[in-house]
């Protein structure tokens, strides 16, 4: 299936960031960025020994898996080729390659038989999907039963840290893109209506509802750092 213009769009606005993505990801989330990536990978069980990562970019959290677990192999997959190249270069810097293979490839169809995988996961990606349900079942397929399906996602801060959140995305996070680089920019002004819109579309009950129904259950669902991100995992059934 072709993507639709707005899953194109997000591919060519982060396609050239590869190799100043990790470093400004950090800054322009106050930090907290690594730390909601620490915690996605905490929530994979030691045992799962071959591991999905889904979205990797600059494989910073395959990076972090096969840190984890001393026995375990990841693969990571991108549809964007800078951000690959990136993060086979900081693959091989971290002196991993040999536990971490990346290839390209999309969630949407993901070229690897059913039950292939310990655990699946994915960061920042069903915001750019243009069938959620159809790319969750997609997920939870190659994950074997009783293995773990995880996600990172920004969220939405709820009560009196809503307006600063609103002010930020909406001024401050343009102004320090802009900063950076023009495509910094971009960025600083995209993400705050796609963050929005996505949960618009998909409010936590919706979304775990989607889970459940691609096979997935136990899932449960945390806020961090006063909801600016959001960590989901399950287990398939």
């Amino acid at each position: 299936m072709e993507a639709s213009a707005r899953t194109r769009h997000a591919h060519e606005l982060f396609a050239p960031l590869g190799p100043t993505y990790d470093r400004y990801a950090r800054l322009l989330s106050f930090g907290q960025d690594p730390r909601w990536r620490s915690f996605l990978v905490s929530r994979v069980p030691p045992g799962a020994q071959r591991v999905l990562d889904v979205a990797t970019g600059t494989a910073a959290v395959a990076i972090e898996l096969a840190r984890a677990d001393t026995d375990r192999t990841v693969i990571g997959v991108d549809q964007s080729t800078g951000m690959l190249a990136a993060g086979r270069e900081r693959v091989e810097r971290t002196g991993l390659s040999g536990r971490i293979d990346l290839h390209e490839g999309r969630a949407e169809e993901l070229p690897f038989p059913d039950g292939e995988y310990d655990a699946v996961t994915f960061t920042y990606l069903l915001r750019y999907v243009d069938d959620v349900p159809g790319t969750m079942h997609e997920l939870a397929r190659v994950v074997r039963p009783g293995g773990t399906v995880a996600m990172l996602e920004f969220g939405l801060p709820r009560g009196l840290w809503r307006p600063l959140w609103e002010l930020y995305v909406r001024a401050g996070l343009p102004a320090a893109g802009a900063a950076v680089s023009p495509s910094w920019g971009g960025v600083g002004r995209f993400l705050g209506p796609s963050i929005r819109e996505f949960w618009r579309q998909w409010p936590e009950p919706r979304l775990l509802d989607t889970w459940r129904a691609a096979g997935l259950d136990e899932v449960r669902l945390q806020r961090l750092s006063l909801g600016g991100g959001v960590v989901v995992w399950g287990r398939r059934a």
